[in-house]
């Protein structure tokens, strides 16, 4: 599949088009498709900063429009970290608020000509953003969220990621890995000494984070590195065909039956 010939981001976040690069992209291509990374601003142990959701989010969404012709996005990147407060520098909002966030998105999108929009989220506690999409989807509007967790489990095979998805749940291998790839400038010292464990959580949400790790992290990110970061993305992208076709498909049929 053509790539959609998107210009390099600024910082790795900002997409830098221009209203004409957003014109002249989606001349002939019907409907068009919106990619939109989520991702936060919450504590990620010592040595990953605050933002790496948000920049693994935006790594997965430049992959995924070098590969696909779609409207790539600005990144929403605060979100519902609340499992995180115990350590400074988190900071939330609420999910009714990233809810209202990501359906006024979708709506301005529509109404501009863009029918459909994929939610790339970078961090697990978004869990309102399943509803964003489950409740579009009754509405008959065509929005899908990236990547399922079958998605995540196909790209750590591919990679060699050795780390399981319930153990690395936190500034592990998988977010050390991708960012050691995408950003390696911004991690700190300490990765190599910081894997830590905690597989039964099942109180997370009514204890927060603190109950299971006094360091933020839970996961094994010694085993990190830049290749493997590489090829999680690449295998992502790779999975995102189904999602797309799945959208221009679903889009295209309900046009015809008008």
């Amino acid at each position: 599949m053509s790539g959609s010939g998107i210009r390099s981001a600024v910082y790795g976040l900002l997409p830098a088009d221009t209203t004409e690069d957003v014109r002249s992209r989606g001349a002939g291509v019907s409907p068009q498709v919106a990619v939109l990374p989520v991702g936060s601003f919450e504590q990620h142990g010592p040595y990953l900063p605050l933002a790496t959701d948000t920049l693994v989010a935006c790594a997965v969404a430049r992959e995924i429009a070098a590969a696909y012709p779609v409207h790539l996005l600005p990144p929403v990147t605060i979100s519902c970290s609340h499992e995180h407060a115990a350590w400074p520098g988190t900071v939330s909002i609420s999910s009714v608020t990233l809810h209202a966030v990501v359906r006024d998105i979708a709506d301005s999108l529509r109404r501009s000509g863009v029918d459909a929009l994929v939610v790339v989220n970078g961090h697990g506690g978004n869990y309102v953003l399943g509803n964003v999409v489950q409740e579009a989807s009754a509405r008959n509007e065509r929005m899908a969220l990236f990547p399922a967790a079958e998605d995540w489990e196909a790209a750590r095979e591919r990679a060699g990621v050795v780390t399981s998805l319930l153990t690395d749940m936190h500034a592990g291998e998988i977010e050390t890995s991708i960012l050691l790839h995408t950003h390696p400038e911004m991690l700190r010292p300490g990765h190599e000494t910081a894997d830590f464990v905690a597989d039964d959580r099942r109180h997370l949400l009514s204890l927060g984070m603190s109950a299971y790790t006094d360091s933020g992290v839970i996961g094994r990110p010694s085993l990190g590195s830049a290749e493997k970061g590489k090829e999680l993305l690449a295998s992502l992208a790779d999975s995102f065909g189904a999602y797309f076709s799945l959208l221009t498909s679903a889009a295209s049929d309900s046009s015809d039956s008008e």
